[in-house]
């Protein structure tokens, strides 16, 4: 694979997973890669131990109509989010359907439909992945409505997630008890005022908004809560049943929403926001990647945003352009407060150094090829790269899913 662009980072390996080049969320654990699918439905394990000759040793499928795109791993445990397939229903053709207005409302979970109208399962798997490459269902947590989003999970007894609930408007956030992780519970859920249609809360947003949370990431007693067109949300979750609103800061509009990740950096008192780039040709806006200073929890204060990519025309190149995810520093993966690694979709792979938080500065970069073929079943989508998500190993090693072009493992040559 000769890439379309490369400064400081080189290609070690790649896989198109067994045949199902499309990826989403991935974690790197005890030398397998476990890889979400977009389209191909489930999700599979790859072998990493050679990391120059990944090898697809498993495929686990979804049941019908199910999302399993997000999942988490701890230990021997593997957290797999079940929710309905968006990107296969006819209402979602149209990404745009996707990305505006009450989702709640396009699924009918704001309805509270009955759930046995319903042809997908919603909730949260458990797997036991004591053998890396054969994951075994050992639990399975229902929620009556759309399903689980995404989860962060670190290891002991709690678990959090975003979750699509009946009378909810969109994605609310929720506390899991994990202490038996054959028999996960919800413990605890939050939502911003105007979510819950069902107890007579009226949205005060523009109908248009996708406010619905996306992910939660958590230090301490505290989550930092990606919120989509809301912005950041922070809570005090240390009533794990009662979660408590810290505060909230929004700037869309004027800028185009999205919230997608809220990384905390701790031992600086720093927080990286990401904004997902949702449309092609920037037809959302331009959206930036945040620094914030919070040092005060209660009131975070926006400091500096990081450069985009610049050495081509990435606007006019087909697909989405702009940032999607980020390397969140899990335990036992590569721990960094003074590098980012973040993915830009059509733009690929970028690396940061943020030593100076006002200047954020980019120091590696990876645009693969254009993909052998096109994964994405959705009508006139282009053939071309949107890469996903990264994911970081302890060693340094640098793993990225893309929608259409497999598994990529890098090598990023440091700062200089």
């Amino acid at each position: 694979m000769t890439p379309d662009f490369a400064r400081n980072m080189r290609l070690i390996g790649h896989s198109d997973q067994g045949g199902r080049a499309d990826g989403v969320q991935l974690m790197v654990d005890r030398g397998y890669a476990y890889i979400g699918h977009m389209f191909s439905k489930g999700f599979s394990v790859v072998d990493v131990r050679d990391p120059a000759r990944p090898a697809a040793v498993a495929y686990v499928p979804a049941p019908p109509n199910t999302w399993n795109i997000h999942l988490q791993t701890h230990d021997d445990l593997l957290l797999v989010i079940n929710a309905k397939d968006m990107f296969a229903a006819t209402e979602f053709q149209d990404e745009r359907e996707y990305y505006q207005g009450a989702l709640g409302r396009k699924v009918g979970t704001a309805q509270a439909a009955a759930s046995n109208t319903r042809n997908w399962r919603a909730g949260l798997a458990v797997y036991d992945i004591s053998k890396g490459d054969s994951p075994r269902e050992i639990g399975f947590m229902p929620i009556e409505g759309g399903g689980v989003h995404r989860v962060w999970y670190v290891g002991g007894r709690w678990a959090y997630a975003s979750a699509l609930i009946d009378g909810f408007s969109d994605y609310v956030f929720i506390t899991i008890d994990m202490s038996d992780p054959t028999h996960p519970r919800e413990a605890g859920r939050f939502w911003l005022p105007g979510m819950n249609v069902a107890a007579g809360e009226t949205p005060p947003w523009d109908a248009s908004r996708r406010n619905g949370l996306h992910h939660p990431i958590v230090h301490g007693d505290i989550a930092y809560c990606a919120w989509r067109d809301a912005g950041l949300v922070v809570l005090d979750v240390a009533d794990r049943a009662q979660p408590r609103l810290l505060a909230h800061r929004n700037w869309s509009p004027p800028f185009g929403g999205g919230t997608h990740n809220c990384l905390p950096l701790p031992d600086r008192d720093l927080l990286v926001v990401l904004d997902e780039a949702v449309l092609d040709h920037q037809e959302d806006g331009e959206k930036p990647i945040w620094m914030f200073d919070v040092r005060e929890p209660s009131n975070p204060v926006s400091i500096s945003t990081f450069p985009s990519p610049s050495e081509s025309d990435f606007k006019r190149k087909a697909g989405h352009f702009g940032p999607h995810n980020l390397h969140e520093n899990r335990p036992g993966s590569f721990v960094s407060s003074d590098l980012i690694f973040t993915t830009y979709q059509n733009a690929g792979v970028r690396v940061f150094d943020i030593r100076d938080p006002f200047r954020p500065n980019e120091v590696g970069a990876f645009v693969p090829p254009q993909p052998d073929r096109l994964m994405d079943r959705r009508p006139n989508r282009p053939k071309v790269i949107q890469s996903c998500d990264v994911f970081v190993d302890a060693g340094g090693l640098v793993y990225s899913t893309d929608y259409n072009g497999g598994l990529c493992i890098l090598e990023f040559g440091g700062l200089r």
